[in-house]
């Protein structure tokens, strides 16, 4: 069998792409990787231009981007839509701000509640679990 880039079966262009097949199939249901056109008693086989667009899907999530707001950076990828696709990166960075925010707030909280409980003393309630009441 043949496992050159140009012929990969979708096995193979998992591994190659870092995914597992489910992942394939789950992205070409959703339309985010084309299925190609299985040849009469053969199976379908990817390049490198797939292998390139699941990495591309990939990197995209590692910074946030939800699968929808992956599609539209998608339709953006031939490089000329510099300010569509820094107005997603944008909503994007406000997001992960505001749940930076949040979670500094939870620190602080939680932070407290540690401390309170390690300074606890006596029968009276845990500061943690009356925090949660």
């Amino acid at each position: 069998m043949d496992h050159t880039p140009e012929n990969l079966t979708i096995g193979a262009f998992a591994k190659a792409a870092g995914v597992n097949v489910e992942t394939i199939r789950f992205y070409q249901r959703k339309g985010l990787l084309l299925e190609p056109v299985k040849p009469y008693g053969g199976i379908r086989r990817y390049g490198p231009t797939e292998v390139a667009r699941v990495k591309f899907v990939k990197s995209a999530q590692r910074l946030g981007f939800s699968l929808d707001e992956v599609a539209q950076l998608l339709k953006l990828d031939d490089g000329t839509h510099c300010h569509e696709a820094a107005e997603l990166a944008a909503l994007r960075l406000a997001d992960v701000r505001a749940r930076l925010a949040d979670l500094r707030r939870m620190e602080q909280a939680l932070s407290q509640l540690v401390v309170a409980c390690h300074t606890h003393h006596g029968q009276v309630s845990c500061p943690l679990i009356a925090a949660l009441h």
